[in-house]
């Protein structure tokens, strides 16, 4: 922009208004930019389009989620959502259309991959959840998970490269630590992330620890097997000192059973981690049903009997199908 603006005859530091505009203030128009003159403003608008997002629909949940339908410039639509508590406000975000992978239990897994989300499109879905939290919940959005639609490690430069603006003064100035990348497993970009030395917090879908059973439920696991998994978390905590969180999923006869939980309980040996119990949210068919209270009580206890931390999360948002699994633009 600099550049464009020298070589217009104008001063460089135009170039820094419109990127003040655009990244720290959200613009979706030049008209918003009162600061530039309407002939300057002309002149942007005759060489530039701005392919910013556009919530289609927004839909509250009685818990106070807040669930968006967002328009990307190509007309095609992800979803992201705004999940409130009493001490924070946190964004859903998601990193692709549609989904990479093959889990069975999941409703964007069911979606063809359309095409991976621009940097600019994932911070504009973040930036669009901050304004509302400061709209519904008068707090500015405290925390990021990249739990949405799709893998984000299979959108790696453009998830990192949105993680960059959103994290930097000039964009949102949100601390890393901040920013959880939740992951299905796969083992190469784990380590990458490792090596690019990224601050973020990391999560791991797990849902079993047994290769056969997370087989069957998330075929891709036959690609990458639990052992280059566990060798890839191995490599991530001896570059980073971070712990791993595992999302885990206990469902009716699949995996509530004492070994499958034991197999667990063995996995989490490995690296320094905590365990979320997630509930299920059904997707429309009856493969998958929520285990019984009794088993994820013996989970629990197996867990923390050995000395692993583990939390119970009740899912939000069910009511208007935001949450985990359950984004499959029924509203697109």
């Amino acid at each position: 922009m600099q550049d464009f603006f020298v070589a217009e005859g104008d001063k460089s530091f135009r170039g820094n208004q419109v990127y003040e505009w655009l990244w720290s203030k959200g613009a979706h128009s030049f008209d918003e930019m009162t600061n530039i003159s309407k002939q300057t403003r002309e002149m942007l608008q005759e060489n530039f389009v701005i392919n910013h997002i556009r919530v289609d629909r927004m839909q509250r949940s009685s818990d106070g989620t807040i669930k968006n339908a967002v328009k990307l410039h190509d007309q095609l639509t992800v979803e992201s959502v705004l999940i409130p508590t009493p001490s924070r406000t946190t964004a859903c975000v998601s990193s692709q259309v549609g989904c990479s992978l093959d889990c069975q239990f999941c409703a964007t897994a069911r979606l063809k991959r359309m095409r991976n989300l621009n940097p600019d499109e994932i911070y504009d879905q973040v930036v669009a959840i901050d304004n509302e939290s400061r709209l519904y919940f008068d707090r500015p959005l405290s925390n990021i998970v990249f739990m949405g639609m799709g893998e984000p490690l299979m959108n790696y430069k453009n998830v990192m490269k949105a993680v960059e603006k959103i994290t930097s003064p000039e964009g949102l100035g949100m601390s890393p630590k901040r920013i959880t990348i939740s992951t299905s497993g796969v083992p190469k970009i784990i380590k990458k992330l490792a090596d690019d030395e990224a601050k973020i917090k990391l999560a791991v879908s797990l849902h079993s620890a047994i290769d056969e059973v997370r087989t069957q439920i998330m075929p891709f696991n036959e690609t990458f097997p639990l052992t280059d998994l566990k060798e890839a978390l191995e490599y991530w905590f001896s570059k980073t000192k971070s712990r791993i969180t595992y999302e885990y999923i206990v469902w009716k006869d699949i995996n509530d059973t004492k070994e499958a939980a034991s197999a667990l309980v063995k996995f989490c040996k490995y690296v320094p981690c905590k365990v979320n119990l997630i509930e299920y949210n059904p997707i429309d068919d009856g493969n998958f049903q929520q285990a019984s209270s009794a088993a994820t009580d013996m989970y629990q206890e197996i867990l923390e009997r050995n000395n692993i931390t583990v939390t119970v999360r009740r899912s939000r948002g069910k009511d208007i199908d935001a949450a985990c699994g359950q984004l499959a633009n029924k509203s697109a």
